[in-house]
């Protein structure tokens, strides 16, 4: 008896034992098939103008190096750094005593150089009258000749060592090839320089407009070229552009794109760009660096928030809620976006019309064919 009773009571237990597990999988059956709220939105064709930038090198109109052009001790620094100065300014004074004492002896050179023509002039004048009477032979003549010229000769040598040696102790004052600001100093008083020093005097940087320049991939590049029409025509075809300074804040002058280089660099795959900007206050500096903004127009496109794409490699995706058997459903669609993003949003170039729906947040967490509420 007590037998039966066990086996009715396992029996019993089985069954209650399939009957939960029955329900418990319908009840996880149940959960998967419920719908989940995700924010959604229907997209639509707007424009957008985006700030694209590129990291860019402010130089000077012109950096010019100061570089002495004669050797001695550094007497006098006329300036000091960040001095704006004129063309023709005196710079630096090199030591002028060996430079004048050459001088000096080259105007004496050139003296005696005269008086020994004048001597020569004398005594070819005198045998060619003693030549005309037939007192002295052809052979006299000729040698007070060759005499004379080669005096005359002498003194245009003497002439040109008395220039020389004008222009060396000229070169002793160094003067501003140019209108612009005085760069560093790297030497002072007393040290030898020469035409040789691995290190110019200073750097004189005009920067009433400075050159700003900066690089964009070759494809960007081709894209505006093909818009255009031609380089050239792209060039004055871009918009006026921005600079950020390397604060952050942006320059309170606009520039204008004047040239783009016609070499690719092979390293990088860019091409270098530059832009010149007014700088009335002195506030851009050659050396400094900053980036370059240039506003591209995106007319007629479809934009969707960038927590809606969900990237895998060089994938983009996003996922459409369409109807499937009565319900909402999600699908991932491939998308084309544009080189150019706010970092909010992105430009759909093809994959998406006006009118999809599309969930509109967290995209990374959605799961194809997913039931949406």
């Amino acid at each position: 008896m007590n037998s039966k009773l066990q086996v009715r009571a396992l029996v019993s237990l089985a069954l209650c034992g399939a009957l939960l597990g029955a329900c418990k999988g319908k009840q996880q059956q149940s959960a998967q098939q419920d719908p989940v709220a995700y924010k959604t939105i229907k997209v639509k064709a707007e424009d957008r103008t985006i700030d694209t930038k590129y990291s860019a090198t402010i130089r000077g109109r012109q950096d010019i190096q100061v570089l002495p052009q004669v050797s001695g001790t550094l007497q006098r620094l006329c300036v000091t750094e960040g001095q704006h100065v004129s063309k023709g300014q005196t710079l630096f004074i090199i030591d002028q005593v060996p430079y004048q004492a050459a001088l000096n002896t080259a105007r004496a050179n050139l003296q005696a150089a005269k008086a020994a023509e004048a001597t020569a002039k004398l005594s070819y004048e005198s045998t060619k009258n003693l030549f005309d009477q037939q007192v002295v032979s052809d052979f006299d003549l000729q040698t007070a000749s060759n005499s004379y010229a080669q005096a005359k000769a002498a003194v245009a040598q003497a002439t040109a060592a008395v220039t020389n040696a004008a222009n060396s102790l000229s070169y002793t004052v160094v003067k501003s090839p140019a209108n612009g600001v005085v760069g560093t100093l790297p030497y002072r008083v007393g040290a030898l320089v020469g035409p040789s020093i691995p290190t110019p005097l200073t750097t004189v940087s005009d920067n009433h407009q400075m050159y700003v320049y900066f690089s964009m991939t070759e494809a960007q590049l081709l894209d505006k070229i093909r818009e255009a029409g031609s380089a050239e025509a792209a060039v004055k075809a871009m918009p006026a552009v921005r600079l950020q300074l390397v604060d952050g804040s942006e320059y309170e002058e606009s520039g204008v794109v004047e040239t783009v280089s016609g070499v690719v660099d092979q390293s990088t795959g860019s091409v270098s760009l530059r832009a010149v900007f007014n700088n009335p206050k002195g506030l851009l500096h050659s050396g400094s660096t900053g980036n370059v903004i240039i506003p591209v127009e995106m007319k007629g496109n479809i934009v969707v928030p960038a927590a809606a794409v969900k990237q895998l490699q060089t994938v983009h995706q996003v996922f459409k809620v369409v109807k499937k058997d009565g319900q909402r459903v999600a699908e991932g669609t491939n998308i084309e976006i544009a080189p150019y993003n706010t970092g909010k949003e992105f430009i759909v170039l093809s994959g998406l019309k006006a009118g999809d729906e599309i969930i509109a947040d967290g995209a990374g967490m959605v799961k194809e064919g997913a039931l949406v509420k």
